[in-house]
């Protein structure tokens, strides 16, 4: 059976679980970029009325959500589990969802509750987002059994909510975990119980380093680290030098796509990559034939404003697969 036939007969189903939100993308012209110890910051005038270039509002996104369109586009069965408040902005989130083709049975509005609301200040190419998450009375409905549970960023305050996904997947052996830990997330650390019913599990290096309580840089022994708190393919992602992944006691490094042109900025860049590796796990196909895809997906994100709007269908993805130059390859290390 060949790979394609084999997508064919054997797609499943994607549910993808955590927070949503809305985020106006504020362009900034004014202001700059000042290395600390802590790492770049961005700095503008203070106490002054400071002018932007634009401000572009953008509904239903966030890792979780960004991964559900992103299935969706790529022909999977895709659902979203999240909550959003009962108001204008949680409404808005919904309707754009299910236009992206993301099934809305378990996206849940609450009475009282505020949606998440964002600010991303978009400064050259990268964004620094201010974000606040509301406290939402989060518990697992009836989600029956999909192929593949993507989790990712929940706010703070949800260990419970995290014991039940665990409680669940535990009970429920057959559905496979793909697990992008949030911030909140890492900082709960690496003896969560969810890893070690994770199969999947993918950070950048910082995070890594974060969640292992490590300064290691050594990708290998990192990449070790991860696989000893339970996940049989791990993945670590690093900026221009790819992502790394060990599979099948074998560790490989894949290259970034290159640029078709200068980034517009990078939100989403991610959310895109590990989104598109799951979905064509979800669609029958190995690691092997998905890390050599997922970084098309985030190439093109950056091209465009948000997370969701440069996703591409998975004929798009072979498009620039064909197009791809010699030193796009996968090598194993």
């Amino acid at each position: 059976m060949t790979d394609k036939e084999n997508s064919a007969t054997n797609t499943g189903t994607f549910l993808a679980v955590g927070d949503t939100v809305i985020e106006p993308f504020i362009k900034l012209s004014v202001g700059h970029v000042q290395e600390t110890a802590n790492g770049p910051e961005l700095c503008i005038p203070y106490g002054a009325k400071v002018p932007y270039e634009s401000a572009t509002l953008i509904a239903g996104v966030g890792n979780s959500a960004n991964a559900a369109v992103s299935a969706a586009r790529l022909g999977v069965h895709s659902s979203l589990l999240t909550w959003l408040g009962e108001d204008a902005y949680g409404n808005l989130c919904r309707e754009t969802l299910v236009k992206e083709g993301v099934l809305s049975d378990f996206i849940q509005l609450q009475a009282g509750k505020k949606t998440n609301y964002h600010y991303v200040l978009w400064y050259g190419d990268d964004r620094t987002i201010l974000v606040k998450h509301e406290a939402f009375d989060y518990s697992l409905p009836a989600i029956g059994s999909p192929t593949w549970l993507y989790i990712s960023s929940l706010g703070a305050h949800t260990e419970s909510f995290h014991d039940e996904l665990t409680a669940y997947v535990k009970n429920n052996p057959d559905v496979r975990v793909a697990f992008q830990p949030g911030t909140f997330q890492l900082k709960m650390g690496k003896n969560t119980e969810l890893y070690k019913e994770t199969d999947v599990v993918c950070v950048n290096k910082e995070e890594a380093q974060v969640l292992l309580e490590s300064d290691e840089h050594d990708i290998k022994k990192l990449l070790d680290g991860l696989e000893a708190l339970g996940p049989s393919t791990v993945i670590i992602t690093d900026g221009p030098l790819g992502a790394y992944m060990k599979y099948d006691h074998t560790y490989f490094n894949m290259p970034i796509y290159p640029d078709i042109a200068p980034p517009l900025e990078r939100t989403g860049a991610g959310d895109a990559f590990f989104s598109t590796f799951i979905a064509y796990l979800v669609k029958g196909y190995d690691p092997i034939y998905a890390i050599n895809r997922a970084p098309i997906n985030s190439m093109n994100v950056v091209q465009h404003i948000g997370a969701q709007e440069g996703l591409l269908s998975e004929k798009a993805i072979e498009e620039f697969l064909q197009k791809a130059p010699e030193s796009y390859k996968l090598v194993i290390l």
